[in-house]
């Protein structure tokens, strides 16, 4: 059973989107919003669905989401998205790249109009797009909101929102089954306002349960007789995290989800979030820490002084790498986040220098910004630090290494057709 009391300071530190999440209303916003170009948006004025992840373009920041509607499930298309370049993924209640994301987990959105449809990376819209009705799948499908600022799997939307699950009733026969569940406020937190709904998902024999450090099996509780081999049981209300997937249905059952996996207890879910942190963080110090231009002072002979606002979502631990005093390195950046040139490394081109100063926001801060500026001092700036652009910055005691070529665009020569990749990215045999 899942403890009534709140997470331990050192697991709740790790999800940094911040303690005013907590109370944030998961609502749909009444009208369409477009987010501001140079400001971070706010998250109550997203608007939010839920679907199975089909396709993802990981080096692009974009992917396709079969989304939930209120029709048969398995005639809905996928529907493209593009995370905005500070948009938050989150995995197992901790950060999170779209590569880390295995393909059928339901993931929930909260995503607004494109800030400027010229440069979409996915189709532009009506804005009254989720209001129409597509065929048997009904509304809502396709919204125009597909610039999505937070993307999280269940157990990341449940953390964040003091939500859990409750089992209810479980049939099974052959290791496979349906359990009755429904998502409430976990005791001791607010949770999310509504009534609680019952839902019957599936498992099967490769549903993985999570018990303190074990990763258990369905056939596993039955050998120890807390569940039975065929038959109903009650489950009496059992607190519990769950992953959610998609998978066909038999029996003529248009939309029913798959539980993926179910921690029992938090050391369970604890332990998969730091799994999840350390992935990130590695991920992080190799590509180098994203952020965007707030201000830039010239001086002569190509010296200046930028300003910048470190994206938000991260470990706080790499937010510490940033002291005064260290050096740094910032290089420019697409809005998918690639670094502009990269055939020498991203150092090569890179601008250098010392940061002055970095100080942190007092009072609340925007999901997509982490509260903290640096001032970075450098001799030689490069076309690509602008107000208002995307960079990338190093702190020195990161590892200088080479990324992939997908992950880069050319040094000179490239344009904007580099974010839609054609068959010529394949080798000519």
């Amino acid at each position: 059973m899942l403890s009534p009391h709140p997470l331990p300071f050192s697991f709740t530190a790790a999800f940094c989107l911040g303690i005013f999440l907590l109370t944030v209303p998961a609502v749909v916003a009444e009208q369409p919003y477009r987010p501001e170009v140079g400001r971070f948006p706010a998250l109550e004025k997203s608007h939010s669905y839920r679907g199975e992840l089909v396709f993802v373009d990981h080096v692009n920041r974009r992917g396709s989401l079969r989304v939930e509607g209120k029709g048969t499930y398995f005639r809905n298309a996928p529907h493209p998205f593009a995370m905005l370049p500070y948009g938050i993924v989150r995995y197992h209640g901790a950060p999170a790249d779209l590569r880390d994301i295995p393909l059928g987990t339901v993931m929930h959105a909260r995503a607004f109009l494109p800030p400027d449809p010229t440069i979409s990376a996915v189709p532009v819209l009506p804005v009254d797009n989720r209001k129409k009705t597509a065929g048997y799948s009904g509304a809502g499908i396709a919204p125009a909101e597909n610039h999505v600022l937070l993307l999280e799997d269940e157990p990341s939307h449940c953390l964040r929102t003091g939500m859990g699950w409750k089992l209810k009733e479980l049939e099974i026969d052959n290791n496979q089954g349906i359990i009755v569940a429904s998502r409430e406020p976990r005791e001791g937190t607010a949770g999310e306002a509504g009534e609680a709904r019952e839902e019957p998902m599936t498992l099967d024999a490769a549903t993985r349960i999570w018990r303190g450090r074990e990763c258990l099996g369905v056939e596993d509780l039955i050998a120890e007789g807390i569940w039975p081999a065929v038959g109903k049981k009650s489950l009496e209300g059992q607190s519990v995290q769950l992953g959610v997937t998609w998978k066909p249905t038999p029996s003529g059952v248009f939309t029913r989800f798959h539980i993926s996996d179910i921690w029992l207890d938090e050391t369970a879910i604890e332990r998969a979030a730091d799994q999840q942190t350390e992935t990130h963080k590695a991920f992080i110090r190799s590509r180098w820490m994203p952020a965007w231009i707030d201000d830039v002072q010239y001086g002569k002979f190509g010296r200046a002084t930028v300003t910048a606002t470190l994206f938000g979502g991260m470990d706080a631990s790499l937010y510490a790498d940033f002291q005064p005093g260290i050096q740094a390195a910032m290089n420019a950046s697409e809005n998918t986040l690639k670094h502009a040139g990269g055939n020498y490394g991203p150092a090569h081109m890179a601008s250098k220098g010392t940061l002055l100063d970095v100080t942190r926001a007092s009072g609340e801060v925007p999901l997509g910004s982490s509260g903290i500026q640096i001032r970075f001092e450098t001799d030689l700036i490069i076309e690509g630090i602008r107000p208002g652009r995307v960079v990338r910055v190093r702190p020195a005691g990161w590892p200088q290494v080479n990324v992939p070529r997908e992950e880069f665009l050319g040094d000179g020569g490239f344009s904007h057709e580099d974010r839609f990749p054609t068959p010529a990215i394949f080798p000519k045999y």
